[in-house]
């Protein structure tokens, strides 16, 4: 548009400084050129006005995907907005328009989806290409969860911005060296760090992306009658009953029961079974009557339960399960280093970071 308004421009200047008019059908052409001149120079400025998303804009659109993505896998939402702020260009950089994708992730070998090609380190590298911005989202969080070298990662807490971002940049997330520096500024020149606050009942229920105008990939799911955003989904055609401990929702073990089956049941990704319950991928399968939750368990336990005493057969893990703490709060909580047993006995910290024992 920006090139006929140019175009227009010059023909109509040429034929004014050109013109000789002296007939009634030369002043009737020139008053529609002068018409049609106006008609492009008012479409030119509004092409003109049109600016790209600010950083506020692009944040405000996207900001509950990331909350949501946190409680979905304990990545700060703080981090995963201010990736995607630098690596999109706020959503303005070439990639994330034409391929959703808004943190940069390449192809690599095992990537099965859409591709793009673009300049990088290197010329035309395939990058991922998604079919919404949800998607590249929710890929983000799995990329994180299931590559190995970010592995350690998720022994930080998911408020700790600042060790979050320089871990990011030491697994190699990206080359530039001042790559975490420029993420902690972006969170606190926005104030990202209050996403991290956000608690999973403080989320809108509605889809913020569907309400913008911004069509989901996972819309249609509603017309099957199943709550759904992302990958935080319960089926309620479900045949398992869900219940609750710890306020969370946990369901019981069936025989010949495996992770996998359980997170299909319940629309999950097996990543979510383990992680969500503190397993490591070879762990073995559930038993019958065992307790499964399916979504992440707390930072600390609840109020009224600040201290268990370890009885007899307990571990730290079984102590993480029945206060759906995290097994990383729990260790971190009680001053140990993972893998570390208690004694039989001794109080275990459920709330709050353990006093130093003071010297004698």
């Amino acid at each position: 548009m920006q090139g006929n308004f140019f175009i227009f421009v010059t023909y109509y200047l040429n034929r004014v400084e050109k013109a000789d008019i002296v007939t009634k059908s030369d002043l009737l052409m020139e008053s529609k050129f002068k018409f049609l001149f106006i008609v492009f120079v008012l479409i030119g400025q509004v092409s003109f006005s049109q600016t790209k998303l600010t950083r506020k804009e692009y944040i405000e659109t996207f900001k509950w995907i990331a909350v949501r993505e946190m409680h979905r896998s304990g990545i700060p939402a703080s981090i995963t907005m201010a990736q995607a702020c630098l690596e999109s260009e706020n959503g303005n950089s070439e990639l994330s328009k034409k391929s959703n994708n808004h943190f940069g992730i390449k192809c690599k070998n095992d990537w099965t989806g859409g591709r793009s090609y673009h300049d990088d380190d290197q010329k035309n590298e395939c990058f991922r290409k998604y079919n919404s911005v949800e998607d590249s989202y929710i890929d983000h969080t799995d990329y994180l969860v299931t590559t190995k070298r970010y592995k350690y990662l998720f022994n930080l807490s998911n408020k700790d911005y600042d060790a979050w971002a320089k871990g990011l940049r030491e697994a190699g997330y990206a080359t530039d060296p001042q790559y975490a520096q420029r993420l902690i500024k972006i969170i606190e020149d926005e104030k990202l760090h209050a996403l991290d606050e956000i608690k999973p009942n403080e989320i809108p229920k509605e889809n913020i992306l569907a309400s913008k105008g911004k069509k989901s990939s996972t819309e249609s799911t509603k017309d099957k009658g199943i709550e759904t955003f992302s990958n935080l989904t319960i089926n309620p055609y479900s045949h398992r009953e869900v219940k609750t401990l710890n306020g969370l929702d946990i369901v019981y073990v069936n025989a010949n029961d495996t992770y996998e089956t359980i997170a299909q049941e319940f629309e999950m990704k097996t990543w979510e079974i383990y992680v969500y319950n503190d397993l490591e991928k070879d762990a073995e399968q559930p038993k019958e009557n065992d307790f499964l939750y399916i979504e992440r368990k707390h930072c600390r336990a609840q109020k009224g339960n600040d201290k268990h005493i370890l009885k007899p057969q307990e571990t730290m893990y079984s102590v993480s399960q029945k206060y759906g703490i995290t097994l990383n709060s729990l260790y971190r909580f009680n001053r140990m280093k993972k893998g570390d047993k208690p004694i039989v006995g001794d109080p275990i910290y459920l709330r709050k970071v353990k006093p130093k024992e003071k010297k004698k």
